[in-house]
């Protein structure tokens, strides 16, 4: 890229998503000056000892001070917090995002303390693996996934186009959607399968006839795939649950209802319903494949690159 989009991006929070963006950025000439915040002493430490930022600093409001463009970082939980700090140091045009895997809350709890001279457009990457921390990043973490931007009525839509171009400059795909629209579809396709994740791992581990050791030697099966969901980032899987409680109770309900209805199949012994649905759920797997979403690379021999997983 001959000019970058922006002359100064501001990081806020340098977790795996955070150090990524700015890996990726940097890689892809997107900013001239890369800038990071996070609270954490050793966080900061290790940012300036990979390399990823030009500067780093505690204070988020003396980060986002003179930014084109600000990316909140951080769970969602304290996305508000954040942009009280940030608003009043927020330059006449500037671009405020975020990554949060939740729309709604994040417009509500950021929202309030957004300058009216400051364009505000929400976004979530989804991308990420079950690591976490600023070593954890790297920049091919955007290449082919998706990135969602929801857009305020409000917004300008050049912030809108400009957002969308860095995150395209990255190698995301890009796509808007209402923030209520959003979260109800993140609710069925990320949030409930983690939560379904974390419940089964934890079931195993306290079933008094399986040992953990048992667990862990026969984690071949399809357990295995269940434990790597259900070691994502503690604190973001938290807040995403309390921030999407209404999107997330629906569609678990509906899930209930279907786990009930499959559970009524077995004891019936009705196998042809059974043979229905495994065959319908093979085929949207397939359908991912080929949109790009995953490979159909055997699951144990991914040695090539850091194993791709949603991030919410």
């Amino acid at each position: 890229m001959a000019e970058p989009l922006f002359d100064r991006v501001a990081i806020i929070g340098a977790g795996l998503i955070g150090s990524s963006i700015a890996w990726a950025a940097r890689r892809n000439g997107l900013a001239r000056t890369i800038v990071a915040a996070d609270l954490d002493a050793h966080v900061r430490e290790r940012v300036a000892a990979l390399g990823f930022a030009d500067e780093v600093f505690e204070s988020s409001g003396e980060a986002a001070a003179d930014a084109d463009l600000v990316i909140v970082c951080t769970p969602v939980g304290v996305c508000g917090a954040v942009a009280a700090e940030i608003g009043p140091r927020l330059k006449p045009g500037a671009i405020l995002s975020d990554v949060g895997s939740v729309k709604g809350a994040v417009v509500r709890d950021m929202g309030p303390h957004v300058p009216a001279h400051v364009q505000f457009v929400p976004a979530h990457p989804i991308a990420g693996t079950e690591n976490s921390g600023p070593d954890a990043g790297f920049a091919e973490l955007f290449e082919g996934r998706w990135t969602i931007l929801t857009p305020l009525q409000s917004t300008d839509p050049a912030a809108v186009a400009a957002l969308r171009a860095f995150w395209e400059g990255m190698g995301a795909r890009v796509d808007t959607m209402t923030v209520e629209h959003h979260d109800l579809v993140f609710a069925i396709v990320s949030h409930v399968p983690h939560l379904i994740a974390y419940n089964i791992v934890g079931t195993a581990a306290d079933l008094e006839e399986v040992t953990q050791s048992e667990v862990i030697k026969y984690s071949a099966s399809g357990f295995r795939d269940f434990t790597r969901i259900a070691a994502s980032d503690p604190t973001m899987w938290r807040d995403v649950f309390l921030n999407n409680r209404d999107a997330v109770l629906q569609m678990l309900g509906r899930f209930v209802e279907d786990l009930t209805a499959l559970q009524r199949a077995i004891r019936w012994g009705e196998g042809d319903k059974l043979f229905e649905l495994f065959t319908r759920t093979r085929a949207i797997r397939r359908d991912i494949i080929e949109q790009g979403q995953d490979t159909a690379q055997p699951d144990f021999g991914r040695r090539n690159a850091p194993p791709a997983a949603e991030q919410g």
